[in-house]
């Protein structure tokens, strides 16, 4: 059960102040009723707007097609960012809708959107191992020795102590290649193929965990249920 108000502005339909007015209009029904009080309590599914069911009560979770020059930043002074694909309405929610993981603004590819925090930190800790598959090319020939480089688990990035844990390499051309990764460091494929000497010129994401995107084009989203990855 929650205050009415409360719901109303941490769904992003409006400020708590302006929900004070929505209901003054009987703009506002709990169970049916036309509610008389702002700050009385109710189960979000009995709660309607304007006649129409609250939006996405218990949160949301979406699959993107992140397009380049976007970043997954809520800072504006780093530029346009994916949240302005989604509705307004869900970019004022609270908690913010977030990017599970990022993608750096000049990679492309399978992003997923939250506001659920349990999940943002479950599918982001190293410790299980969600595999991320990304498509790359290169500046120069990839040698295939590279293959067992990357799975090696012993490839170190510029400044850091740890090597990456195991990587597949797939080499699709001699400068295109697959790479699924279980792990989420800064810029992790630029920097081992970096660190191998080539430079990345193009970067997409096309999987994570047992997700793709399926023809979905770039700049679209698709809902997903809140279980996917489970309880």
């Amino acid at each position: 059960m929650r205050r009415v108000d409360q719901l109303l502005a941490n769904l992003g339909y409006c400020s708590r102040r302006e929900s004070r007015a929505w209901v003054a209009d009987g703009r506002v029904t709990v169970a049916g009723q036309i509610a008389d009080d702002f700050g009385q309590k109710a189960d979000p599914a009995d709660v309607r707007v304007d006649g129409e069911p609250l939006d996405h009560p218990g949160g949301i979770l979406l699959l993107l097609h992140k397009p380049v020059g976007l970043v997954c930043s809520h800072d504006g002074r780093e530029g346009p960012d994916v949240y302005s694909l989604i509705p307004e309405r869900w970019r004022r929610r609270n908690p913010v809708v977030t990017s599970i993981g990022r993608l750096d603004k000049e990679t492309s590819g399978l992003l997923l959107l939250t506001d659920q925090s349990p999940l943002v930190h479950r599918l982001t800790s190293p410790k299980h191992k969600v595999p991320k598959v990304y498509r790359a090319t290169v500046d120069r020939d990839l040698a295939p020795e590279l293959v067992a480089q990357f799975a090696s688990g012993t490839l170190l990035l510029e400044g850091e102590d740890t090597p990456c844990a195991p990587a597949e390499l797939k080499l699709l051309t001699p400068r295109e290649a697959e790479v699924t990764l279980t792990e989420g460091r800064y810029h992790q494929v630029r920097r081992m193929f970096a660190a191998t000497g080539a430079t990345v010129l193009t970067l997409h994401r096309g999987r994570f965990g047992p997700l793709d995107l399926g023809g979905l084009p770039a700049g679209q989203w698709r809902e997903l249920p809140l279980d996917t990855f489970g309880a």
